[in-house]
């Protein structure tokens, strides 16, 4: 049926708003950073435009559109293409450690059962972010007895049931909320980054708000890149998702455990209903097994979780 003349076809809205979405999902890159850093906040979001696709179906199929029909199996054609890999299951049974990393919140008010809970997981290397002077000594308390090696510097702490050596506070901020220390595997020397990068925030005035974490960002990757180490860890809560274009300078050497051997998105924030991953477990030199996500705790971030092999 033709529509009369001076009238739009059925369905125009939601055809262009269809192939809008599948723009957006095909080239992302596309979006510009500026203004508002809107590119990483597309980045971070993008697995989320899968909601859009029920309303726009509905639309669809409530004009009686073919065409807005048709418009609407390319987004979630894409959608699949980009994510559909992600859903399945990509862990393997072997790796020759396994590595924990926790935000454990610096109001934490039970750090004895957070420390229970992360020790039930038998990691190797235990990453802790956001310590407190108040919190800290329970923390060394409750995991001496499964850990004998241990560093601790400002915000951030490393537990280890291998020897480490050369470990020292990072730079890029002006507390200490980065370390790097060595252990001494029964796999060889492993150099294990443990980072928290500053809070991002979305305001209406200044939208997607990330020139401190860029910044402590820009820091810590020319630390790893002058240090080169063959085989290394990057542990912590970067404040951004592996699929952020601001953390490529680090993405782009590590790759993700999540991605390599998670099952699902591993959404680690916030812990009652998480809704992004930027708790992250990177590795160089080596291959993740396994990955996931703990139980929560009294932490509004939820542990995450790897084996690994090299």
């Amino acid at each position: 049926m033709t529509a009369a003349p001076g009238k739009r076809p059925r369905g125009t809205l939601t055809t262009t708003c269809a192939v809008l979405l599948a723009a957006v999902l095909a080239r992302p890159e596309l979006i510009p950073t500026a203004p508002g850093h809107l590119g990483s906040l597309t980045d971070t979001l993008l697995p989320w435009t899968v909601l859009a696709l029920p309303a726009l179906l509905a639309a669809a199929l409530l004009r009686r559109s073919r065409a807005a029909l048709a418009a609407v199996a390319l987004p979630l054609v894409l959608w699949l293409t980009a994510f559909g890999g992600t859903l399945t299951d990509k862990s393997a049974p072997d790796g020759d450690l396994t590595v924990v990393s926790h935000n454990v919140n610096q109001d934490n008010p039970d750090p004895q059962g957070t420390a229970r809970g992360l020790l039930a997981a038998h990691a190797d290397i235990l990453a802790l972010e956001e310590l407190s002077p108040e919190t800290a000594p329970a923390y060394e308390r409750a995991l001496a007895p499964a850990y004998r090696h241990h560093f601790h510097q400002g915000t951030v702490g490393i537990w280890s049931v291998y020897p480490l050596h050369d470990a020292r506070s990072l730079p890029i901020m002006p507390w200490s909320r980065a370390l790097r220390a060595t252990a001494d595997t029964p796999h060889g020397p492993l150099t294990v980054y443990v980072a928290h990068l500053p809070s991002v925030r979305v305001t209406p005035t200044a939208g997607f708000t990330t020139a401190a974490r860029d910044e402590a960002l820009r820091r810590l990757t020319n630390r790893i890149r002058a240090e080169n180490a063959p085989r290394s860890l990057l542990l912590g809560d970067f404040n951004g998702t592996a699929d952020d274009r601001a953390l490529r300078p680090l993405t782009s050497r590590f790759t993700s455990a999540q991605a390599t051997a998670g099952a699902g998105f591993g959404f680690t924030w916030p812990s009652g209903f998480p809704v992004v991953r930027i708790d992250q477990i990177l590795v160089e030199g080596g291959r993740a097994t396994s990955a996931w996500t703990l139980p929560a705790t009294r932490s509004d971030h939820l542990p995450v979780a790897a084996t690994i092999t090299f």
